[in-house]
């Protein structure tokens, strides 16, 4: 199994808008946290519930992005065309990363519905270790949903492109091959 990953124009794109949301969800919730001036237990009991929603809607997400994926392939599929091997590298990124979200998520939700804040044998002091993981991990979660979903846009983006707008950009070019092949 090939486990090199080259980072095209689209797939830097993508982790440079998950990693600006990234930055903006974790600067924002820990700046949340140090205003609100509540106790870490308080703060991780009313927080619970958005964490959960949050999860709950990646899983859907992700869920959903995998069976549209299955239309681009069914689309893909009927282009009278010959399209190029990196558009289904690309639709095989997309539902990997998108998988590895998925399971984050119902992983991450499943933990997150441990009732931690009903036990009274947690010392004090951990709650605010809880509380920032809970953060981090949302955070990481909903940017994780971002560049699933600039990456999909990528591969929309691009079928257009050549579907619609009959730009070349997916499909081989019957010269580029017989090149190829002269130059063996």
């Amino acid at each position: 199994m090939n486990l090199s990953l080259k980072l095209t124009r689209y797939m830097k794109r993508a982790i440079l808008g998950g990693v600006i949301a990234l930055g903006v969800l974790s600067v924002g919730a820990y700046i949340i946290g140090h205003v609100s001036g509540y106790e870490a237990k308080v703060l991780l009991q009313k927080s619970l519930s958005g964490i959960n929603v949050l999860s709950n809607t990646i899983i859907l997400a992700s869920a959903t992005i995998l069976a549209l994926l299955l239309t681009v392939l069914g689309l893909s599929s009927n282009i009278n065309n010959k399209l190029k091997k990196a558009h289904y590298h690309h639709i095989l990124l997309v539902a990997k990363f998108d998988t590895v979200v998925f399971i984050a998520s119902l992983v991450s939700f499943l933990i997150f519905n441990l009732p931690i804040t009903e036990s009274d044998n947690v010392p004090q002091n951990w709650f605010t270790i809880i509380y920032y993981t809970t953060l981090g991990v949302s955070s990481v979660l909903g940017s994780s949903l971002i560049v699933v979903v600039i990456m999909l846009y990528n591969t929309i983006s691009s079928m257009i492109r050549t579907i619609g707008l009959n730009e070349s950009i997916l499909i081989h070019a019957e010269e580029d091959e017989d090149d190829e092949n002269n130059e063996r």
